[in-house]
């Protein structure tokens, strides 16, 4: 049986300290699991991609996610609509709930040693040599270090390559990501979109901690 593990993260929202109870947030999912409950299910808006592995995320990025859907950040119609009808504890909840469900079914981490790094990708990664990815992903995508920022190893390479240039969209109130340090990680002018995809590509390859939990399960759990 799919058991719920007890766990609450006490995350920030608005200058207020909101914890965050995985149980409580298990009842709040109907909205986000019709999209990342469903293995390989794809998303349309801007382009067809597959949906974000969010389980196993930490709660304090899923918070800042949410946050930034909801205070207009992060541009995306679906996503701003469902951020609006949450509460902060809502989101705190919702976000504890899928930080401790990406090792929902008891198993350890996977390995995530770097493995050797393409030259090509190398000469990407470290093309901004003061701020390079890894500065803030960790050595192998899986590490960051800060909690507002996500882990990428095995993120879906489709998924990785629009929120990528996302960050380069500007005066568009329905589509981009308002981020001073990504807006100029991947400024046009330093990146062509072949270089974000093959980034994506092998940022995806690596091994990492996200999954999809499928919505049946999700379901079971709630209950």
């Amino acid at each position: 049986m799919f058991a719920l593990a007890v766990a609450s993260v006490t995350v920030s929202a608005e200058a207020q300290q909101v914890t965050g109870k995985a149980q409580d947030g298990a009842k709040k999912v109907q909205m986000c699991v019709g999209c990342h409950g469903i293995i390989g299910y794809q998303a349309s808006f801007p382009e067809i991609h597959k949906v974000p592995m969010i389980a196993g995320q930490s709660a304090t990025y899923i918070t800042a996610a949410l946050t930034a859907y909801k205070g207009g950040d992060r541009k995306h119609p679906t996503m701003r609509a469902i951020a609006d009808t949450l509460t902060d504890q809502d989101i705190a909840d919702i976000a504890a709930y899928y930080s401790q469900l990406g090792l929902k079914d008891g198993s350890a981490p996977p390995a995530t040693l770097a493995k050797a790094t393409p030259a090509n990708v190398e000469a990407l990664i470290t093309r901004n040599a003061d701020n390079s990815c890894t500065k803030c992903h960790g050595a192998n995508f899986n590490t960051p270090n800060d909690g507002t920022v996500p882990k990428l190893a095995g993120q879906h390479a489709d998924y990785l390559f629009v929120a990528l240039k996302s960050y380069r969209v500007k005066n568009n109130s329905h589509l981009g990501r308002s981020n001073a340090v990504m807006g100029q990680q991947v400024e046009e002018k330093k990146f062509t979109n072949a270089e974000l995809k093959t980034l994506a590509s092998y940022i995806s390859s690596l091994p990492g901690e996200l999954k999809t939990v499928p919505e049946s399960r999700i379901h079971h759990g709630a209950e």
